[in-house]
């Protein structure tokens, strides 16, 4: 596995390049977000998308969140109602999944029986570089101990992962405390997971 550290605020450039080009090919890479270190693949690759279930220890498992650039990203992807706009954009970039209706270009793959994704912008400039530098979205599932345990030191994620993907990109201990889950494929929002982000606009 090749390992970079980059400068959470200012990440070099040529790093998260070497990370798009092995996206490219098929590849698999951890890297940093605003809660937990991410699993990732390009979402249109059937194969690495397998290999991820893979390295997850589960083949059902559905890969539903992946992180966007920005809400223009979002738009391809997702549907989103006029009052769900509103409550994304005064919370993201942040700590939040928001569980939306797939839009067609989403790979059934990553579809719930409901037919919704989980989407992220967070609130991280080295995550947020890499799907701008790759032109479209990765998959954003958390790196955990097979006991589900979540993973915030890199160097332990190093030892562990090292010979499941080819590049990790790190920057330090992260929180390890996983994004709000909030589904807005209704007409009101429904608080799945209780994580990073504040719910109490929810509850």
């Amino acid at each position: 596995m090749e390992y970079y550290e980059l400068h959470p605020e200012n990440p070099q450039l040529r790093y998260i390049n070497k990370a798009v080009y092995v996206l490219k090919k098929g590849g698999i890479i951890i890297y940093p977000t605003d809660t937990v270190y991410g699993i990732g693949c390009d979402i249109f690759n059937k194969s690495a998308l397998e290999r991820v279930q893979s390295i997850k220890n589960n083949p059902d498992i559905k890969l539903l969140s992946f992180i966007c650039h920005s809400f223009k990203d979002i738009s391809n992807y997702a549907k989103i109602s006029d009052s769900a706009y509103r409550l994304m954009k005064y919370l993201l970039p942040g700590p939040y999944t928001f569980i939306l209706p797939a839009a067609k270009q989403v790979p059934k793959k990553l579809w719930t029986k409901r037919k919704t994704v989980g989407i992220r912008i967070p609130n991280y400039k080295v995550a947020l570089k890499l799907v701008e530098e790759l032109g479209n979205p990765i998959i954003s599932t958390s790196t955990t101990r097979s006991n589900g345990e979540i993973l915030f030191d890199p160097n332990e994620i190093r030892s562990i992962f090292n010979s499941q993907v080819d590049l990790m990109l790190a920057s330090g201990n992260l929180s390890g405390i996983p994004s709000s889950v909030i589904d807005l494929s209704d007409d009101e929002p429904v608080v799945i997971r209780k994580g990073a982000g504040d719910v109490s606009l929810f509850v």
